[in-house]
C-alpha cells in the first residue's frame, strides 16, 4: 500500500494546483509574468543548491551526456508534448490539434507538468522521506514536504496552468514506488548514489529555470534519463575501487 505521507503529498499538490488555477485568472498579465520570473529564479536557485551535492562533477557530466543521448533517442520531450495535447483535448473545452495555437498550448502544458514533477520529486527529502515512511511508517519528512509542495503548486499553477496538477500523478508513482520498495531502495541506493541523483536532478532544474526566465528553452525532458544514469555510474566507479569524496564544502 502507498504510504500515507505520499497520499498527503498528492493531495496538497492537487489542492494547491486547483487554488492556483482559480487565482491565476484573476491576476493581471504583468503580475503573472513577474511571478513566473520569480519562480524561474527560485527554480534555478534550488537547482544550483541541489547540484552542489555532487562529490564528482564528472559523474554528473557523464550522466547528462549518456542521459541526453538516450533521451533524444526515446524522444521523451516530444512524447510529453503529445501527452499534454492528449490530456488537454479531454480536459480543456475546445482544445483541438486543429486550432492555430494548440501546439503551443500542449507544449506549455507539458512544460508545466515537467517543471512541477521535477520540483516535487527531485531532492533528498523525497527519497529519504519515502524510504522512512515505507520502513517505519514515520511520514514526518513527507508531511513537511507536502506543505511546501502545496504552496509551490499554488504558485506554479497560477502562472503555468493545469499541467502542474497532473504532476500529482508523478508524485504518486515515484514516491509510492520508493515507499513500497523501501527495503530494496535503502539497500541499493547508497549515500553517493542519492547525492549524484540529487545533483543531476538539480542541473535539470537549472535548465527548467532558464526556460521560465525565457532565456533559453532547453529540452530538459530528453535529459531525464540522466537521473537514472547517475547512480549506475556511481556503482560502476565504486566497483573499480574509486571512493566518493562527498560534496565540496
Amino acid at each position: 500500500m502507498v504510504g500515507l505521507g505520499t497520499l498527503m503529498n498528492v493531495g496538497t499538490v492537487i489542492l494547491g494546483g486547483a487554488l492556483g488555477l482559480l487565482l491565476g485568472s484573476r491576476l493581471p498579465e504583468r503580475m503573472r509574468e513577474t511571478i513566473m520570473h520569480g519562480l524561474g529564479l527560485l527554480t534555478m536557485v534550488i537547482g544550483i543548491q541541489l547540484s552542489l551535492e555532487t562529490g564528482s562533477i564528472l559523474i554528473v557530466l557523464g550522466s547528462l551526456l549518456m542521459g541526453g543521448v538516450f533521451g533524444e533517442w526515446l524522444q521523451i520531450e516530444r512524447r510529453l508534448e503529445q501527452l499534454g495535447s492528449w490530456v488537454q483535448s479531454r480536459t480543456v473545452r475546445g482544445a483541438s490539434s486543429q486550432e492555430p495555437n494548440a501546439s503551443d498550448r500542449s507544449s506549455a502544458f507539458s512544460q508545466a507538468f515537467l517543471t512541477a514533477s521535477l520540483l516535487f520529486c527531485v531532492g533528498p527529502m523525497t527519497i529519504l522521506g519515502s524510504i522512512q515512511d515505507g520502513l517505519t511508517g514515520d511520514y514526518t519528512l513527507l508531511t513537511v514536504k507536502s506543505v511546501l509542495d502545496g504552496f509551490a503548486g499554488l504558485a506554479f499553477a497560477s502562472t503555468m496552468g493545469p499541467g502542474v496538477i497532473l504532476s500529482a500523478l508523478t508524485v504518486l508513482v515515484y514516491q509510492g514506488a520508493l515507499t513500497l520498495g523501501a527495503g530494496w531502495a535503502s539497500a541499493v541506493l547508497t549515500d553517493p548514489m542519492t547525492a549524484e541523483m540529487t545533483a543531476t536532478g538539480g542541473v535539470l532544474m537549472v535548465a527548467l529555470g532558464l526556460g521560465l526566465l525565457e532565456i533559453k528553452r532547453v529540452r530538459a525532458g530528453n535529459l531525464l534519463p540522466a537521473v537514472v544514469m547517475a547512480p549506475m555510474i556511481v556503482a560502476i566507479v565504486e566497483s573499480l575501487g574509486y571512493l566518493w569524496r562527498g560534496p565540496t564544502p
